[in-house]
């Protein structure tokens, strides 16, 4: 890995099968510069989990439009905790309530994309909270 490399693992957890909007995320954060990885689609908690651990990745981002996302992102959280593995940050996006968002944030997800969201807001938010703590962390 190239040192100050931001590593994001990209994931489509659960039964959701749309992933035009993951992979779209996945090309802008690889055309500005960070390491992907995309899981594919149908990722159980405990793979996508396995997948950043085994990967060292910085940031994990979910995209979610099942509207599972209330079993699916705490699930997350708690088995990176039971793999010490908090200090990857968890982002994610997709079809999400307002009042889900606020909660999902309460329990520890760093942030949510709802649709309309720019590649760009994306790309910089994931340079500014996870690059930079990143890279300084190493």
């Amino acid at each position: 890995m190239t040192e100050g490399r931001v590593r994001v693992l990209m994931a489509k957890a659960g039964l959701d099968g749309h992933d035009r909007g993951v992979k779209v995320v996945a090309r802008a954060l690889r055309d500005a510069g960070f390491e992907v990885i995309y899981t594919g689609l149908h990722q159980t908690p405990e793979q996508v989990v396995n997948a950043a651990v085994q990967e060292d990745v910085d940031a994990i981002g979910l995209s979610l439009l099942s509207g599972a996302h209330m079993t699916l992102f705490p699930r997350i959280l708690s088995l990176l905790a039971e793999q010490d593995a908090t200090d990857i940050r968890v982002f994610g996006g997709g079809t999400i309530p307002d009042d889900d968002v606020q909660s999902l944030k309460a329990l520890g997800v760093a942030e949510i994309f709802t649709p309309g969201a720019s590649t760009v807001d994306i790309v910089e938010w994931v340079r500014t909270h996870v690059g930079e703590s990143a890279v300084s962390g190493r």
